[in-house]
């Protein structure tokens, strides 16, 4: 039978859905494209905002009109939470838990479609056990799933109720993973997990995120090593003196803010205050001065008056940090936040988001053209695009050069030259260091 996934949300998802792909492969399933008529189509959700919620009712459509015979199974955050609710979308046979979604192939013999939806779906309570995930297909990246869950009670998040408790994949496993994707030609290996900095959770001993780091760094033999994101108050000193004397992992941090006002820190409940947040960035440039550090950041949280958000903005204007991702708020019937007073109108939110986002983009123009004229290693990926191709320096700054297909999943040295018309960096190739990996 032929099988089509779709995936909506983080790296996280991404790598999941290429491991539940594996097992439909070993199976006897044969994987193809969303719009070559597949018999089956797997989604896998996210929940982090409505609109993810309404996109996964648009794709159950759409996969009915290439094929409106073919079975539809939506597993994911989405699916946990609200399966009920999935049940009711027209055209969906089976939805599965998080607990069930790694023993799809296992669990269902059946692929007929259904007269009314099959719900497989146990208590998040009862998901305890750490599936492994990673993400194949493209040579150049590959999103290694180390921690999965969540114990944090963030006022706004749906995500420990989807995913449940904090739990680790086992240090050896990591190591041997990550050893074996490198071997397949793999040059860059990124660390996710809902909350990679608690790895360590549900493991024996007293292992840590930033042991996992220096067993990675000492027995992997990868070019590059990347972290997803880490909360600033798992962030610590430790890690980033460490990385700065790697040469195998990147000097580039994602770090949650989501608001620069303590007192709707506060009402997220959030583990930190802005101080902290700003001591934080202030120590990775100490260390590190040339290295990224992105920003997630939250508008219109209930009770976000224009001063609190004059607040966030300011201290990110002055913060020295690369780039912001904004999400806009999205109420999630499930969490504290949803009934929280002081609702702020979708226009107000949208409004404040726009004015990040621009501030985000004057922060990544500066950054960017601080590197002008500087020699870094890019490594180029298979997306080439109107006959050029790019890839991303150490420090994650997007270059864009001439199509060859010869530096496609290789590490070059360029020197950047300045800002080219896509809105990427250009460079030129160093010759004297152009040298192709066996």
């Amino acid at each position: 039978m032929k099988i089509s996934y779709y995936t909506l949300g983080c790296k996280l998802n991404f790598s999941e859905t290429s491991a539940i792909s594996r097992q439909f492969e070993n199976a006897g399933f044969t994987t193809v494209e969303f719009t070559d008529t597949p018999d089956i189509f797997l989604i896998n959700t996210c929940s982090v905002t409505e609109h993810a919620d309404k996109k996964c009712r648009k794709i159950v459509n759409q996969a009915l009109k290439i094929n409106p015979e073919a079975f539809v199974a939506i597993t994911g955050c989405y699916a946990q939470l609200k399966p009920k609710e999935i049940t009711s979308i027209p055209g969906v046979d089976v939805v599965f838990g998080a607990a069930e979604k790694f023993r799809i192939p296992e669990i269902l013999q059946d692929w007929s479609k259904r007269e009314k939806a099959e719900m497989l779906v146990t208590q998040i309570q009862e998901v305890s056990t750490f599936s492994p995930a990673f993400s194949q297909g493209n040579r150049t990246r590959s999103f290694l799933k180390v921690q999965d869950g969540c114990d944090y009670k963030c006022t706004f998040c749906t995500i420990p109720l989807a995913r449940g408790k904090s739990r680790s994949a086992t240090p050896e496993s990591v190591i041997a993973q990550a050893q074996a994707l490198i071997e397949q030609g793999v040059k860059e290996i990124v660390l996710a997990g809902v909350n990679t900095g608690d790895y360590g959770k549900g493991l024996d001993g007293e292992t840590s995120f930033f042991d996992l780091l220096k067993g990675l760094d000492k027995h992997v033999s990868a070019p590059r090593i990347r972290i997803s994101s880490i909360e600033p108050n798992l962030l610590e000193e430790r890690i980033i003196s460490f990385i700065s004397t790697s040469e195998r992992i990147m000097p580039h941090f994602h770090l949650p803010l989501q608001s620069g006002s303590n007192e709707i820190l506060r009402l997220m409940k959030r583990r930190y205050r802005k101080e902290h947040f700003k001591n934080k960035v202030d120590l990775i440039r100490s260390y590190l001065p040339d290295a990224s550090i992105g920003v997630d950041v939250i508008t219109g949280f209930p009770g976000e008056t224009e001063e609190h958000f004059m607040e966030t903005y300011t201290l990110l204007n002055e913060l020295d940090v690369t780039y912001l991702h904004v999400f806009t708020y999205s109420e999630r019937i499930n969490t504290p936040a949803y009934s929280m007073l002081g609702r702020v109108d979708n226009s107000t939110r949208n409004e404040r988001t726009e004015r990040l986002r621009i501030l985000s983009e004057k922060k990544r123009s500066a950054f960017e053209r601080r590197f002008i004229d500087q020699t870094k290693k890019v490594l180029f990926e298979d997306d080439a695009e109107k006959n050029m191709v790019s890839g991303y320096t150490e420090n994650y700054i997007k270059v864009t050069i001439p199509y060859d297909p010869l530096l496609v999943n290789e590490i070059i040295e360029v020197r950047i030259t300045g800002l080219g018309e896509s809105g990427h960096m250009t460079a030129n190739i160093n010759e004297n260091c152009f040298t192709y990996s066996e």
